[in-house]
Order: structure tokens, then C-alpha cells, then sequence
């Protein structure tokens, strides 16, 4: 398959001077653009601010159970991928979260929920399944 997409991060400035720049294919398209969707928060692209989830809406939020907030991401990033990513169909989200502990250095350690998310579907384009793994942690948000 043609690689036609951008890969990321996105270089400007060869753009700009009209330079070649580094290309990949439909799937990994669509895989980075889960990931800026997933990263991303409400109201950060001033062009749409309808682009972004709700992970960062609950990145510090301790009272809530972690069923909400699975529910409340998952929603969110179905939500997002049916007006963001219509490269896809049949999409499928599964979130889960739990407890990490980090070790930074020698001496301290430190407990974060990490958020492991799967989405899975149809390209349109060829009929192909797809599936995206990826896992971050909140708390603030690092990956």
C-alpha cells in the first residue's frame, strides 16, 4: 500500500520549504491519530474543539471508582473516533486501569494508575481489521 500520510511528529518546516517528509502507511495514520485523539484535551486544537478525549478531564481525580472512570474514557474516546477517525468503522473500545508502581531512582518509588486502552475495527478503505494497543499513566498524564 502507497504510504500517502504524514508520519509523526510532523516536521514544519519541511512542509513549509516544501521538502520531503517522512511518510507511512493507512494503519499507522490511523494509530497516530488514536494517539493525538488520546492525548489531546478538549479545546486544544483551537480549530475543533470537539478533538481530544476526557482523559485529562480525570487525570487527577481520586474520588471517583476506577469502573467510572474506565466508563467515562471509554465513552469518550467512542465518542471521538466516530467524529475524528472516519477511516474507521465497527469500532470497538476496551479500557482498563490499574495500579503501577513506577520506580523513579534507588530511593523512592511511586504508585500511578495506569490506563491500558484497545480499540479495535475495520478499515473502510481495504476491509482490513485493526487493532490499537496502547497504555499511558494518569496523574498526571505521561506515556
Amino acid at each position: 500500500m502507497n504510504n500517502n500520510y504524514y508520519k509523526l511528529p510532523i516536521n514544519a518546516e519541511s512542509l513549509i520549504k516544501s521538502r520531503i517528509h517522512q511518510t507511512c502507511g493507512l494503519s499507522d495514520s490511523i494509530a497516530n491519530n488514536i494517539h493525538l485523539i488520546a492525548t489531546s484535551y478538549f479545546g486544544e486544537c483551537t480549530f475543533d474543539d470537539s478533538y481530544g478525549c476526557s482523559i485529562w478531564n480525570i487525570d487527577f481525580d481520586n474520588l471517583k471508582s476506577t469502573n467510572k472512570l474506565k466508563s467515562l474514557i471509554e465513552e469518550s474516546l467512542i465518542d471521538s473516533l466516530k467524529i475524528h477517525e472516519k477511516r474507521l468503522t465497527h469500532v470497538r473500545v476496551s479500557v482498563r486501569i490499574k495500579q503501577e508502581e513506577l520506580n523513579l531512582n534507588e530511593q523512592s518509588n511511586r504508585i500511578k494508575k495506569r490506563v491500558d486502552i484497545n480499540v479495535k475495527g475495520k478499515i473502510k478503505k481495504i476491509d482490513e481489521d485493526f487493532s490499537y494497543i496502547e497504555h499511558f499513566f494518569i496523574g498526571p498524564l505521561s506515556y
